[in-house]
C-alpha cells in the first residue's frame, strides 16, 4: 500500500506563490501518475493537475499556466508549484496515485494524501 504525505501549505496573500510536496513510501511514481486535487467544504474534490510515469502534464482550466506539476523520483515525491494564487485558489489539496493517466476523476485515484490547507487572501 502506497502512503501520501503532503506538506507546503499555508496562507499567503493573492498573486503569491506556494510550493507543495506529496512524499511517497515506494516509488510509486515510477510506475504510477500522479496527481493532485483539491477540495471546499461543501463541494465535491476536482481535479487540479497530473502528470504520468514517464512525464506527460495534465491540467484543469482554471489553472491557466499558474500552477506546474513535477517529480523528482530520486526523492520519490511529486510537487505542485502554484503562482498567482487567487484567493479561489484556498482549499485543501490532496495528492494521490492513479494507474490511469489524463485528467481524471476521484474514482480513479488508488491512493490519497491527508491534505494539506492553502489560504489564500484578498
Amino acid at each position: 500500500q502506497v502512503q501520501l504525505v503532503e506538506s507546503g501549505g499555508g496562507a499567503v496573500h493573492g498573486g503569491g506563490s506556494v510550493r507543495l510536496s506529496c512524499a511517497a513510501s515506494e516509488r510509486a511514481f515510477r510506475s504510477y501518475a500522479g496527481c493532485w486535487f483539491r477540495q471546499v467544504p461543501g463541494k465535491e474534490r476536482e481535479f487540479v493537475s497530473a502528470i504520468s510515469w514517464n512525464g506527460h502534464v495534465y491540467y484543469a482550466d482554471f489553472v491557466e499556466g499558474r500552477f506546474t506539476i513535477s517529480t523528482d523520483n530520486d526523492k520519490n515525491t511529486m510537487y505542485l508549484q502554484m503562482d498567482s494564487l487567487k484567493p479561489e485558489d484556498t482549499a485543501i489539496y490532496y495528492c494521490g496515485t492513479s494507474v490511469v493517466t489524463g485528467i481524471i476523476g476521484t474514482r480513479d485515484v488508488s491512493y490519497w494524501g491527508q491534505g494539506t490547507q492553502v489560504s489564500v487572501s484578498s
